[in-house]
């Protein structure tokens, strides 16, 4: 018997990077595992990739989107009995230059790194509360935590998910449901190679030069690993992680204290 036989996890943006990586982790404790995210050729193909023994599906859902959201967690509960843990991964870090931040950038970052988080969230907070049992792990970042120049609405976005995650955890706290967030520094991930890519092209720096940019702040010199965010939300859906909860765990080398 694995550590989480029997739960059922929900794992938005699972179709790739972070997602895919905790979805796997989760699978292999022996959680049956659905992904959500908007590419459906993903979420099918990375769905039948994981290795754990219990089942395995997916629904197309864009979190930013309220009727969405709403269609997808009703998909879902039409195909499963409960949901257990919800890992709210969906993200997006598009940059630019304060006033080059128009409105249409900053609705998009909000809605898929904040809003998206709320309503997936409210989807299940009651039915834990009321079973009195659930984890919710919100994948966060460094820039929750501090700020980075030229991602002012993303800064902005991960700020509201850590707030969030420390006032539910404190509504949430006698229930048996915990509310976590994970928050990761510069991670290798498409996102990151999407950042790296423009470094080169505004800069002209190489590939290396571009990527040594992103992590000079981190202590290590490196970037972070999925796999290494993944294991950090398998530690706080498994037993023995009942005190942890409203917590902001920084996964990035010695970067943010």
């Amino acid at each position: 018997m694995s550590g989480l036989t029997g739960r059922h996890a929900i794992v938005t943006g699972g179709g790739r990077g972070i997602g895919a990586a905790i979805a796997e982790m989760l699978a292999r404790e022996g959680a049956s595992v659905t992904l959500m995210g908007r590419d459906r050729a993903r979420l099918e193909a990375r769905a039948r990739a994981l290795t754990g023994p219990g089942p395995t599906d997916f629904a197309v859902c864009d979190v930013g989107g309220e009727d969405s959201v709403a269609q997808a967690f009703g998909e879902i509960r039409g195909r499963h009995s409960q949901i257990d843990i919800l890992v709210n991964n969906a993200g997006q870090a598009d940059s630019a230059p304060f006033p080059k931040t128009d409105s249409a950038l900053w609705a998009k970052m909000l809605a898929v790194n904040l809003t998206g988080t709320f309503l997936c969230a409210r989807e299940v907070v009651p039915e834990m509360v009321k079973r009195g049992w659930g984890r919710i792990v919100n994948v966060a970042s460094t820039a929750g935590l501090v700020g980075y120049p030229y991602v002012v609405a993303y800064c902005a976005a991960k700020h509201g998910v850590i707030g969030l995650t420390r006032s539910l955890a404190l509504e949430t706290a006698k229930t048996g449901v915990t509310i976590n967030a994970v928050c990761p520094g510069y991670t290798d991930t498409d996102i990151v190679k999407d950042a790296v890519a423009n470094i080169m092209q505004k800069t002209g720096k190489t590939e290396a030069e571009a990527r040594a940019a992103l992590v000079r702040h981190n202590p290590q010199g490196r970037m972070v690993q999925p796999d290494e965010v993944a294991n950090a939300v398998r530690w706080l859906c498994l037993p023995g992680a009942e005190s942890v909860t409203g917590q902001a765990i920084v996964l990035a080398g010695g970067e943010v204290m």
